[in-house]
């Protein structure tokens, strides 16, 4: 054999599936068709947030936190439905994540030198209900080094392991199917791309250069999802969510295609929930792609106002940071806004500098950097929009800039194809809004969220402007940002038990075969439900990747 096991996906659950692997001294076949400059995955290029339970961050800040509030948001938020079914094993790994979450997760990260900056964020905020989707507290713990910073020790043990002669890549290897013997996974073969020395991201050839075949005792997908093809995330748009748009941009590389997922189903593994997506209606063009359609999504503080195509402020839960999928429904299952791609941010210098953060490792340089001062510098103390905010404002397509609120709008308009937008309905909502800002109480719910979100301390401090008037000609310019669909993950994918190991058809585990990350939605072929709270897609390949790792090292031994 080739070796102990093969690893389909050099990623981030594949990484760590790698390392429990050679650190029992199990000899791995590290396959992946990108080139070496992009180990890590799609993980590098993530802001590197995780969910945390209970963590000394957390307690410094004042945030009360348990096991017990965090099942309960976990479960409002999946909304599990299929329990007998697609769901049976989803329900057991997303309550073993939370467990993990609340208990030796932080240790096991510091024990492979990942630390967490001071503060901790509050992302998706919810539906506004007690026993519905989102965070009760803030949960979101975003790693120094970002996600560059999170991969960055499993690359490294990667290559010692090779050093050391426990494993092998095999770069620019393209899986086109698993091998099965008598009913167990044996190996997988393929086609070897030719040599391509894009920098990382990049959109490399699929060039045939010649074919492959290895074989082991054991194969672990952990091959990523679906954010880049776009048509199997029409393919499988649900229903629910009305119309896929037409145009989206896209928050992964183009080798997120989702190939295995139909490669796995051909070789009798058992595909859940399918229909299960997550997609951003934040997005915006990158001025600067490194990818095919690249986008970005913004990472909004409470008070931008948002409208849809026409001119409409969104209804409730549809708020900044508040429900991702819920403003996704609004915006596609509309009925006049169904032919329509986009929505609109309306906000004031104020907020942009306060509130703008940017997903993304190369968007957040000072984190990235592990550069404590310049995040003293920039974020907390530094007047002025932060350095990547600031290049969008002056270069972005989709941002426009006007003292008045009038100009604006024949801004906004040349922006669609025709003009949308009439500046005096937009004012009078606008005013409305701004009237509700005479009392420290407020019948507005996005007023209201505004400032119960300065009554934590990170919020106020960092991420929450000091409630104004938008059109206080003090806090401007006002600015307009057109919004685009992101493209970003699929929350269903290969049916696993808890030690990763992938189901076949009858519900029962093939043999050698395993599967983690992103192809296993994030465990068990969908431990998010049909809602995730954010900081769990890269916890979701951690402990899914360790798991394989660890189930596959017993396997062999």
């Amino acid at each position: 054999m080739d070796a102990d096991v093969i690893v389909v996906g050099a990623g981030l659950a594949g990484l760590v599936a790698a390392h429990e692997l050679t650190s029992r001294g199990r000899r791995v076949a590290l396959v992946d068709q990108e080139n070496a400059a992009n180990l890590g995955g799609q993980a590098f290029w993530s802001f590197g947030g995780l969910f945390l339970v209970d963590s000394p961050e957390q307690r410094r800040l004042g945030i009360k936190d348990s096991f017990d509030l965090a099942w309960s948001d976990w479960q409002g938020s999946a909304q599990f439905d299929r329990a007998d079914d697609e769901d049976s094993w989803a329900m057991r790994w997303a309550r073993a994540y939370v467990e993990f979450a609340a208990g030796e997760k932080r240790t096991w990260l510091a024990g492979h030198g990942i630390s967490f900056v001071p503060t901790v964020g509050w992302a998706e905020r919810g539906d506004l209900r007690a026993d519905g989707h989102g965070n009760s507290v803030p949960r979101f713990h975003v790693a120094w080094g970002t996600g560059t910073g999170v991969v960055e020790p499993f690359v490294r043990y990667a290559r010692q392991a090779a050093k050391d002669g426990l494993l092998t890549f095999y770069h620019r290897h393209q899986v086109d199917e698993l091998v099965l013997e008598d009913g167990a996974a044996r190996g997988v073969r393929g086609t070897v791309l030719a040599p391509d020395d894009s920098a990382r991201g990049v959109a490399s050839n699929r060039d045939r250069a010649g074919d492959f075949e290895l074989t082991a005792q054991a194969v672990v997908v952990t091959s990523g999802g679906i954010g880049a093809n776009h048509e199997i995330v029409r393919r499988y748009w649900p229903e629910r969510l009305g119309t896929p748009p037409a145009e989206m941009v896209t928050g992964v590389p183009a080798y997120v295609d989702g190939r295995m997922l139909d490669i796995s189903a051909g070789a009798g593994v058992r595909l859940v929930n399918r229909d299960r997506m997550w997609h951003y209606t934040e997005g915006i063009q990158n001025w600067d792609p490194i990818w095919p359609g690249h986008g970005i999504r913004i990472l909004p503080g409470p008070s931008s106002l948002w409208f849809d195509a026409l001119g409409r402020r969104l209804p409730d839960p549809c708020l900044p940071g508040y429900d991702t999928l819920n403003t996704l429904k609004h915006l596609r299952t509309t009925e006049d806004l169904a032919g329509h791609d986009h929505s609109w941010f309306l906000l004031t210098r104020k907020i942009v500098e306060k509130e703008f953060a940017l997903s993304g490792s190369e968007q957040n340089p000072d984190i990235t950097a592990k550069d404590r001062k310049a995040v003293l510098r920039d974020r907390l103390l530094g007047k002025g929009a932060p350095a990547p905010v600031q290049a969008f404002l002056d270069r972005g397509a989709d941002f426009v800039i006007a003292d008045t609120l009038d100009k604006l709008v024949e801004k906004m308009n040349a922006l669609t194809d025709k003009p949308l937008l009439d500046a005096d309905g937009l004012r009078r909502q606008i005013q409305a809004r701004d009237l509700q800002l005479a009392n420290p109480y407020a019948k507005d719910s996005q007023v209201q969220g505004i400032r119960n979100a300065r009554r934590y301390i990170g919020d106020r401090l960092g991420r929450v402007a000091t409630p104004h008037r938008i059109l206080d000609p003090g806090a401007g310019p006002l600015i307009a940002v057109k919004l685009h669909v992101l493209t970003r993950k699929t929350l269903g994918g290969i049916q696993t038990d808890l030690d990763s190991r992938a189901l076949g058809a009858d519900g029962q585990p093939v043999e050698g075969l395993y599967a983690a990350g992103e192809v296993a939605g994030f465990g068990g072929g969908g431990v998010h439900g049909y809602n995730a709270l954010e900081g769990t897609f890269l916890g979701g390949c951690l402990f899914s990747g360790r798991a394989a790792g660890r189930a596959a090292a017993r396997q062999t031994g």
